[in-house]
């Protein structure tokens, strides 16, 4: 009991006390802090933990006249896109199917293209991309973006969930109902190898567990009905992987003349034993290597 009565031993522990409150005071973050204005940049990538977006100062992408194989839902994507960066109406969109075939290219692709035309009477157009973690996270981007002059293409890479996850809850919420609901100055586009999102099995497990299987599956696969647009995407034939292959060459200015050309992507195929827009450009990249050169 003495020591609790110590002055000196009380003043260190008032000292301490003091580091940790200051400490303490340092990690919260300040009420009301103002969130900083978008910078110039055309692409973000959201940081759902931190709540903040960071700029990416150079998509990765390649020119949309390269991606071969998907004209169709090129057609489709690229209109539904520039309506909406003109301010008219457009529909969220699903790109689904096999892996390789230009999902994401195209997204990519098409956001390069609409900011390169601008000129054309195109509102600014932003992509921001959300990882599938922090899709609980997009009531909080919908809030930050919701004000700002720009057209904003919300894009989801690779989206799926699997058993037991709930974010898709948030994504069904956003996309299409809730108090809030979706900006209108905000579209939502994601890729998939799911045409529904979830594995068979998930759905077919909320079927046999659930009190009425019926609405369990409809909650399930009534996500998907969320997107306005279907997009699929499908294995390519010979011809088309040889024309891949050939606007690579072409595009990166591969010398290498069409038979040659053919017998490698040919072989190449076999080894990989697909067909597709990545394995086109894997091949592509092997050639310039062997040629000496970049790209």
């Amino acid at each position: 009991m003495p020591a609790l009565t110590n002055p000196d031993h009380l003043a260190r522990i008032a000292a301490t006390l003091d580091e940790i409150a200051l400490s303490l005071k340092a990690l919260a973050p300040a009420p009301n802090e103002p969130i900083p204005a978008l910078s110039e940049a055309d692409a973000y990538h959201w940081d759902g933990d931190a709540g903040v977006l960071i700029d990416v100062p150079q998509v990765s992408r390649v020119p949309l006249a390269m991606l071969k194989g998907i004209d169709s839902v090129q057609d489709i994507l690229l209109r539904n896109t520039e309506q909406f960066a003109r301010g008219h109406g457009a529909n969220n969109a699903l790109l689904w199917g096999a892996r390789g075939m230009g999902k994401s290219s195209l997204v990519k692709a098409i956001h390069g293209n609409i900011v390169e035309r601008r000129a054309e009477g195109f509102q600014r157009l932003v992509l921001i991309e959300i990882a599938r973690e922090d899709l609980e996270t997009l009531p909080a981007l919908m809030r930050r973006i919701g004000g700002e002059a720009a057209r904003f293409v919300i894009f989801c890479d690779d989206l799926s969930f699997d058993n037991g996850e709930t974010s898709y809850k948030s994504l069904k919420t956003i996309l299409d109902g809730g108090l809030e609901g979706r900006p209108e100055n905000a579209l939502f586009y994601a890729t998939s190898n799911r045409r529904h999102l979830m594995p068979r099995d998930m759905i077919e497990n909320e079927r046999s567990t659930a009190i009425n299987p019926g609405e369990a599956v409809e909650e399930k696969v009534s996500l998907s009905d969320r997107f306005g647009l279907w997009l699929g995407f499908h294995n390519c034939d010979q011809p088309t992987f040889l024309g891949m292959v050939r606007a690579y060459a072409d595009h990166y200015g591969l010398d290498i003349d069409d038979e040659t050309l053919r017998a490698r992507a040919i072989e190449w195929s076999a080894t990989r034993g697909a067909r597709s827009g990545r394995v086109a450009i894997q091949l592509v990249r092997t050639l310039a290597g062997e040629l000496g050169k970049a790209i």
